[in-house]
């Protein structure tokens, strides 16, 4: 079988819808309701927060894949920076990440279908044998979509994104229009203030609904102008999600009828929020859309991850950590169609019955596992900087200096904001994966030549993970709280700032990036890969 290429074309629209598809997705049908239970009134401050520090991500990402487009680009950068080693545990966390988000927003889809054809849930909400069987088909829908072209899972993309504005539109115009300003008074959440606003972040799904942005990292050596069109994708995907969710959540907070907050908003009964909030009101026309909309979202959001685990899968084997069948390109459809095979039997199995078959089960550990691979990001744009000042740089970010440490505490404190239980198994899965290094990895003269550095590379990764790990479980989420708040949110950002500089510093001193030729140039395509 002969070796195919990626296909440069999707261009600004399609890359921006990328991210906004991705976060406009399960997110903005659960997490206003979970916001307010942990924040109340402030659960908008969340918002802002969450976007603050994902746009700070973004920006530096945004300089590394104008740089460097690659396919799968979150799991290359730290191997090319600091060995394979800091490549391997990064890759691994992010396909932990990566394929749990699908069964998150496709037991989403099953679960609000419920509403409609019982049959597919029992009382508890877990499947039934034929919801299991329904959310399979689904997935395989969503392979279909991608395994056929990155053109037609684009477009079709594309227009599911235009719908899934309709209706969150929609619902902040009516609710607005039903305000209770009595309502932004009550302040009976837990734990409330700014612990719940910070617990919020992690907890309730706000980080969650804005991991979309990487998917033009991602895809950023499919597009037609990646130099120009990746950076300027990623924040226009944040920003517009952020204001689509702030509005929601004001909007939620003064509509909610205030008979039902009697109890507080940590007592709030809804289980599907928005659908039950309109019941709630007497709109049955506008429940009956949101109950469509939420079949149609969290199944657009399920698609475009489905193809993102695959680029994720294939960077992975392109790395060498991984069987070569998984870093083949189909030659006519410029697609990694073995990827997709693998991800498709990744994704179906985190949607088996288990104890985390409910919406907000994963939220946690997925944001978790996403934020402890963006931590390489900084590190890895921070290290080139030193070591490869000369590298071109299309989109390059001002006060790289500041941004940097700034994105790389961010991300360490929604990690840290996640909770110890959450922390001790995403942290212990990705070092117990260690022993798959060994297995996969090629034990060649190179290796052995290269073990030692890539090793002496990677110490900060490991001195990482033991601080975050500690930390929670001393500090006041989820841990002993040994360290009151707010002093355990100062002192991780303080060892943050102290690892980030570690981190930098012990780069490798010859980065070794790979010259690529996966990729097909076509018609109206302005890029100069390295």
């Amino acid at each position: 079988m002969s070796q195919g290429k990626f296909k440069r074309k999707l261009n600004l629209l399609d890359l921006t819808f990328l991210g906004v598809g991705s976060i406009i997705g399960s997110g903005w049908l659960y997490a206003s309701l979970k916001g307010a239970s942990y924040a109340g009134p402030m659960a908008w401050l969340s918002w802002l927060i969450g976007a603050f520090a994902i746009i700070l991500i973004g920006l530096v990402y945004a300089e590394l894949g104008a740089s460097l487009p690659r396919a799968g680009g979150f799991v290359r950068y730290p191997d090319y920076s600091h060995g394979s080693i800091a490549g391997y545990l990064i890759g691994f966390a992010s396909l932990l990440a990566y394929s749990s988000v699908i069964g998150v927003e496709v037991e989403a889809v099953r679960g609000y279908a419920q509403t409609w054809w019982t049959a597919l849930g029992h009382a508890d909400g877990s499947p039934t044998i034929l919801g299991f069987i329904v959310q399979i088909a689904l997935l395989f829908i969503f392979f279909l979509l991608n395994y056929w072209s990155v053109n037609i899972f684009g477009k079709v993309n594309t227009l599911v994104t235009v719908f899934k504005f309709v209706v969150p539109a929609i619902t902040i115009i009516v609710l607005l229009s039903v305000m209770h300003s009595g309502n932004f008074s009550v302040t009976t959440a837990e734990p409330g203030g700014m612990h719940g606003v910070f617990k919020a972040v992690a907890g309730a799904g706000i980080v969650f609904a804005f991991l979309g942005f990487r998917q033009a990292i991602d895809f950023a050596g499919e597009a037609k102008r990646p130099q120009k069109d990746v950076p300027l994708s990623i924040i226009l995907s944040v920003v517009i999600g952020l204001v689509v969710y702030v509005l929601l959540q004001i909007a939620f907070i003064g509509s909610v009828p205030p008979d039902q907050l009697i109890n507080g908003w940590a007592n709030l009964d809804f289980q599907s929020p928005y659908a039950d909030l309109a019941a709630a009101l007497g709109m049955i026309w506008l429940v009956n859309l949101i109950l469509f909309d939420a079949v149609i979202s969290p199944a657009g959001t399920g698609n475009i991850y489905l193809s993102g685990t695959a680029r994720v899968l294939f960077a992975w084997a392109k790395n060498g950590y991984f069987y070569s069948i998984f870093q083949k390109v189909d030659p006519k459809t410029g697609v990694p169609r073995a990827a997709l095979w693998l991800t498709f039997i990744l994704a179906a199995l985190w949607t088996l019955p288990s104890q985390f078959q409910v919406w907000g089960g994963l939220i946690s550990a997925v944001t978790s596992a996403f934020v402890l691979t963006y931590m390489a990001g900084p590190v890895t744009a921070g290290a080139f900087r030193k070591t490869l000042p000369d590298l071109e740089r299309p989109f390059r970010l001002k006060a790289m200096a500041v941004i940097s440490p700034l994105a790389f505490i961010a991300a360490t404190l929604i990690a840290y904001w996640s909770g110890w239980s959450v922390n001790s198994l995403i942290i212990g899965l990705t070092l117990g994966s260690l022993v798959l290094y060994f297995a996969f990895i090629d034990r060649d003269e190179k290796f052995t030549k290269n073990l030692k550095k890539d090793f002496r590379s990677s110490i900060w990764i490991f001195a990482y993970y033991i601080m975050v790990l500690v930390m929670s479980g001393i500090g006041t989420f989820g841990g002993k709280a040994i360290i009151p708040a707010p002093w355990d949110t100062i002192l991780v950002a303080v060892l943050a700032l102290g690892i980030y500089y570690w981190g930098v510093n012990t780069g490798l001193k010859e980065p070794r990036i790979t010259e690529d030729e996966e990729y097909e140039e076509v018609e109206g395509t302005n890029s100069n890969v390295i």
